[in-house]
């Protein structure tokens, strides 16, 4: 099991900055994707953003493509999401995730989260 915490959420104006950080301990050998997902009140959990431990291979949702940035740290077993012109649209709760295959990015492909942390863009 991958124990994951993020941190660095807060409320931003829009058009503004923030950046994300994530970082995983436990057995980490166990995760080879590491996502970003979101929950906006009354929606589903939706794909943001994903990276591989190994080569930083990533994706991204169509929505943020252009403004969010994932990134890893293999030497902190730390992950970061830097989303720059934030929108209100963007406002939600942001999990970590860890996938421990090779591949896949829907929801239920991760087999650990984090507790999440808001982010709110007012407009």
């Amino acid at each position: 099991q991958v124990q994951l915490v993020e941190s660095g959420g807060g409320l931003v104006p829009a058009g503004g900055s923030l950046r994300l950080s994530c970082v995983a301990s436990g057995r980490t050998f166990g995760s080879r994707i590491m996502g970003w997902f979101r929950q906006a009140s009354g929606k589903e959990r939706e794909f943001v953003a994903a990276v591989m431990w190994s080569g930083g291979r990533t994706d991204y949702a169509d929505s943020v493509k252009g403004r969010f940035t994932i990134s890893r740290d293999n030497a902190k077993n730390t992950v970061y999401l830097q989303m720059n012109s934030l929108k209100p649209e963007d406002t939600a709760v942001y999990y970590c995730a860890a996938n421990p295959a090779w591949f896949g990015t829907r929801s239920t492909d991760f087999r650990s989260w984090g507790q999440g942390t808001q982010v709110t863009v007012s407009s």
